[in-house]
């Protein structure tokens, strides 16, 4: 595994997130940018919670894998 300098992982993360669908980006980025409850992501989305909680644990297993793949140690 490498060391990443914060620019290298910068561009890591955008580029996971441009391959992701326009839903689970938007999700991703409400939960773990803006730090957003899953309650109003569900209802900013109009779909359900559980909805929010699957994607979000999907992305999360997609992003793990891409930074491993990456050789990004976590």
């Amino acid at each position: 595994a490498k060391i990443v300098e914060e620019k290298e992982l910068g561009d890591v993360i955008n580029q996971f997130l441009g391959d992701l669908s326009a839903e689970s980006r938007k999700i991703f980025l409400q939960r773990y940018w803006s730090m957003m409850p899953v309650k109003e992501i569900a209802e900013m989305y109009s779909i359900t919670e559980s909805k929010v909680k699957m994607s979000l644990m999907r992305t999360r297993a997609k992003f793990k894998h891409y930074l491993q793949k990456e050789g990004i140690a976590l």
